[in-house]
């Protein structure tokens, strides 16, 4: 169950969409540490990729209650999280910044709060207050929109276990202005 090829119309570049999120999975995200939590579910192949072939909102809102109800019906141990890739919808920065609101109301809607909470990546991610460049923001940016749906239970266990998760935003910054552009690009280049 990790992967799924959500009905994408070029099954081709569907596949280089997922290659290059498992990539930056691998070399950004547990690379770089900057989620101390993803190794273990990582390892333990309980990460899924959905990749949606939504091109409107209400088309991705409909993928999102799909894989939320998937989630909540697995059991942790075979499927933990789920990283909802949607290449073709919300591709504006500012359009997918407006859009998790609905994204939160859809979770609230199900009756789901509490139970899980949605990460929100993306290429052109920007922190509130900081200049598009800022070095910062590429601690959130993925290769191509994606909605990161995680356990509530797996956060607490995970915050139990690393006692300083309250730094992990800054560290991340430090490791992120420590690494520079360039130091970004070559990770890219193998």
């Amino acid at each position: 169950m990790p992967q799924v090829l959500i009905p994408y119309t070029d099954l081709a570049a569907g596949e280089v969409i997922l290659a290059e999120t498992r990539r930056w999975l691998e070399r950004a995200v547990i690379g770089l540490n900057l989620c101390p939590f993803a190794k273990s579910v990582f390892v333990k192949k309980q990460v899924r990729y959905a990749l949606s072939a939504a091109s409107t909102a209400d088309e991705l809102l409909a993928e999102l209650e799909n894989e939320l109800n998937l989630l909540a019906a697995t059991p942790p141990e075979k499927l933990d999280t789920t990283l909802l890739i949607h290449p073709g919808a919300m591709t504006d920065f500012l359009d997918y910044h407006f859009f998790l609101a609905e994204v939160d109301a859809a979770n609230r809607n199900l009756g789901f709060d509490g139970i899980f909470q949605i990460a929100s990546l993306h290429p052109q991610y920007e922190f509130a207050g900081s200049a598009a460049d800022d070095i910062a923001n590429f601690t959130n940016r993925s290769p191509y929109p994606t909605l990161h749906l995680l356990r509530e239970s797996s956060i607490d266990r995970a915050v139990a276990a690393f006692p300083d998760a309250a730094d992990i935003f800054e560290r991340n910054i430090e490791t992120m202005e420590k690494l520079g552009y360039e130091g970004w690009k070559k990770l890219w280049l193998s």
